[in-house]
């Protein structure tokens, strides 16, 4: 069956995030399909959700910039996890927790001179490359390649570096909280292939705090799901680093109880109703910082607390009881895998 890839417009991208679309072939009606499928990427064959179109009269298949994308990452993702290659956030925030250029880590690590750049940009290392990569988010590690490069920098350029380093070795202090919430899986297909950050997942949760007031629990788990869960089905990565669990209330993050203890600035509130059973509600006064997030995630945060500001608590659970993400997983002990982002009924335009 022909092919045929188009740009999409910005109305396109909202079409498609609601399973609507113009055919190129007849300006009619195009249907989003879904299929597992099996991709050949470097020698090993990867399977994901296949996402194109199809025009209606005519059946011909067709897709968008944005589905390749999305279709693409689901592969690259499984490929870094496997090999251990870091992804481009994560190799832009080593080069930045050292303080250096991209050609100047090239240098240290022997790399093509503009090889580190296009890592940050999202070029997929080799494994050889990802593992080196990947070893050096430790200072010590990281110091002894640049000690192997010395004699590739004037004196006090070294030295600068070194004396950097030093600090940064000498500061290092594991963020205990964050090993506590991500304790039991890592980044990978169980959280959406989301950097696990505490940072991020605490402003997650400060911007709906923010835009939609205080907050019972059992709505900020649904807040949450909605946004990760929207953000892996448009961009193919989660926001949160959470993975989830579908339990009797709905879909909800791994320890919920834990992680929200666990973030500064949000209070635990118990509230007793009338007929004596109570919940638990989560405020701050603290804004969230928004520099945490690329303006992707932004608009997908920003679209979850618009379309539910106004739902209670009860409205949102019900709504989740609807979701694949629940109703294929609520009877298992497992977590939902993200491959359910696709089938999305509550939720569906960026």
């Amino acid at each position: 069956m022909p092919k045929k890839e188009v740009m999409a417009t910005k109305e396109e991208v909202e079409a498609f995030l609601s399973r609507r679309m113009k055919s190129p072939f007849t300006a009619g009606e195009a249907v989003l399909c879904l299929r597992e499928e099996e991709l050949l990427f470097r020698k090993e064959s990867f399977s994901y959700v296949h996402l194109s179109y199809q025009c209606v009269d005519t059946k011909e298949e067709f897709t968008t910039t944005e589905i390749d994308e999305v279709n693409l990452s689901q592969v690259y993702n499984q490929y870094r996890v496997k090999y251990g290659i870091p992804f481009a956030d994560e190799i832009k925030g080593i080069r930045q927790l050292y303080e250096l250029s991209a050609s100047k880590m090239s240098k240290i690590l022997g790399f093509g001179e503009n090889q580190y750049r296009l890592y940050e940009n999202g070029d997929m290392p080799s494994e050889t490359n990802g593992k080196i990569l990947s070893s050096i988010k430790l200072p010590s590690v990281f110091e002894t390649f640049v000690m192997n490069a010395r004699n590739q920098f004037e004196e006090k350029e070294y030295e600068k570096i070194q004396a950097k380093l030093h600090r940064i070795i000498e500061n290092e202090k594991p963020n205990i909280n964050e090993k506590l919430i991500f304790a039991s899986y890592g980044r990978g297909a169980l959280n959406g292939y989301a950097a696990q950050s505490y940072g991020k997942l605490q402003n997650t949760v400060l911007y709906f705090l923010e835009r939609c007031g205080s907050t019972f629990t059992t709505k900020m788990n649904k807040l949450l799901f909605y946004a990760d869960f929207l953000s892996y089905k448009t961009h193919g990565q989660a926001i949160t680093g959470l993975g989830y669990k579908a339990i009797q209330h709905g879909p909800v993050p791994v320890k919920w109880d834990r992680v929200y203890s666990l973030l500064d600035d949000v209070l635990m509130e118990e509230v007793v109703f009338l007929m004596g059973n109570y919940g638990t509600r989560l405020c701050s006064s603290q804004p969230a910082d928004e520099g945490y997030f690329s303006p992707k995630e932004l608009t997908v945060l920003d679209v979850v607390a618009s379309k539910f500001k106004e739902t209670s608590a009860v409205e949102i659970s019900d709504l989740s009881h609807a979701e694949d993400a629940w109703l294929h997983y609520h009877d298992g002990k497992q977590l939902i895998d993200y491959k359910e982002a696709f089938t999305l009924k509550g939720i569906s335009a960026v």
